[in-house]
């Protein structure tokens, strides 16, 4: 995800007003990727980078609502107040930040309220809270950040999570999930080598270092139409983690025959194996408008695979009997690897949510495991930090095929996970914007004995 800031050249109080719109279209269970789009072309890059600051902070603004008003306000006015008090968090300002002087955001917050159609009091009650905060915000503050979801900005049963997860990594999981992530490329290989790719950029004037085989992460993310190629299909955008997946499915070994992408959408990884080797490809997801999305990528990359809308799941609807050599099943999950592309998604989770995935992919392996040949490999990855959708769901269906051998894979990679802070490709410390790490995923990988 780009790093976008507020426009100054756009009233404030318009984005002020879209982005609590917006804030609020989250809190009602509502994703970004369908609650941006709503927002006027013109005003969506500011109205962004406002609302993914107020996500980021969402559990301490909410603790500092409550602290500055006597009853709960209407919805809008509440995310109103959560996306102006972030703006009011100095002690945590940092380049990533969008930044206003504090009398700035008051004032623009309150003539925000008309817009949002809010009554005349409303401005009032607005300005009063935000006053009260910036006269008292040493107190509010320490007060505020002695909960854990105030402290931390995810929801209490995430934390405790996490804790029970990764007893010694929970912090730094929180805390890097508090920093945007870097823009990372993928180089197409087939149409350009990795090493010029990173000299055209520097022409360019972008700043970039190698990572991986493939890999280009950029010092400052830009928009995709600035990049060199793009329009020909030589570079994609896709994090670290993500890109290690076609190295483990195709091994050192012979390349398999027929490959099987059990989840493919948007095709990044589908795309990635194509690149790397000439197979027959299937790439499958359950969306029809997703897999239109697998076609347009393919396209712009020149290659060719067969995608379908079907269930990996109920294998009887689409499968022709043919067993694969290797089977990619990047299953649904959680997200929880990718809060920092993703800020809403830690508020749109629910603690129950994390049992009803791990059955779904527990359904999956079981329905794609009997589809790969004698011989064969199967990559099992979720973009998740939770262990029932990684380790533990990996064990389980071990005790249950016991004939199975798990072979070498990286299993949890952790944000900021530390042992990819080096660019495995040459060993040589990459800068500080790649040193954030990847996103957050699990890796495991099943050989089926022949």
């Amino acid at each position: 995800m780009n790093t976008l800031r507020p426009s100054h050249t756009v009233g404030l109080s318009h984005q002020l007003a879209w982005a609590a719109r917006t804030v609020e279209a989250v809190a009602k269970g509502r994703s970004l990727t369908d609650a941006l789009p709503r927002v006027p072309p013109p005003l969506r890059p500011g109205v962004q980078a406002l609302v993914f600051d107020a996500l980021r902070h969402r559990g301490l603004t909410m603790t500092l609502v409550r602290g500055l008003t006597q009853r709960a306000p209407a919805p809008t006015v509440h995310a109103l107040l959560c996306v102006a008090l972030g703006l009011l968090l100095e002690d945590d300002a940092s380049a990533d930040r969008p930044s206003y002087a504090p009398h700035t955001v008051v004032d623009q917050a309150v003539v925000a309220v008309p817009l949002l159609k809010q009554p005349p009091p409303v401005a009032g009650f607005v300005n009063a809270c935000l006053r009260r905060f910036q006269r008292d915000r040493v107190t509010r503050l320490t007060q505020a950040r002695q909960t854990d979801v105030a402290r931390w900005n995810h929801p209490a049963w995430w934390v405790q999570r996490l804790r029970e997860d990764h007893p010694t990594h929970w912090q730094s999981i929180l805390a890097a999930n508090q920093r945007p992530a870097p823009m990372v490329l993928r180089v197409n290989r087939r149409l350009a080598r990795r090493d010029d790719y990173l000299g055209r950029l520097r022409s360019e004037g972008l700043q970039a270092q190698a990572w991986g085989e493939d890999g280009v992460v950029l010092e400052t993310p830009v928009a995709v139409e600035r990049l060199p190629g793009w329009a020909q299909g030589e570079v994609s955008v896709q994090d670290g983690a993500a890109q290690l997946a076609a190295g483990l499915l195709l091994g050192d070994g012979p390349v398999p025959r027929r490959i099987l992408d059990a989840c493919a959408a948007p095709g990044g990884k589908t795309a990635h194996l194509l690149e790397c080797c000439d197979a027959e490809v299937l790439a499958l997801d359950k969306d029809p408008l997703r897999t239109e999305r697998i076609r347009d990528n393919l396209r712009r990359l020149g290659l060719r695979a067969e995608v379908r809308a079907a269930d990996a799941g109920a294998p009887d609807t689409w499968w022709d009997g043919r067993p694969f050599d290797a089977i990619l099943l990047d299953a649904p999950c959680t997200a929880s690897g990718i809060v920092r592309r993703h800020p809403d998604v830690r508020w749109l989770r629910r603690p129950e949510d994390v049992e009803q995935l791990a059955a779904q992919q527990r359904r999956l392996l079981e329905a794609l495991w009997p589809l790969l040949a004698p011989g064969g490999r199967l990559l099992y990855c979720t973009c998740s930090v939770f262990q029932a959708e990684g380790e533990r769901q990996v064990e389980a269906f071990l005790r249950r095929h016991p004939q199975a051998r798990r072979l070498p894979a990286p299993g949890h990679l952790l944000p900021p996970a530390d042992r990819l802070q080096e660019a495995p490709a040459t060993g040589e410390a990459i800068g500080d914007n790649a040193s954030r790490g990847t996103d957050g995923f699990f890796y495991a990988l099943l050989h089926k004995p022949a």
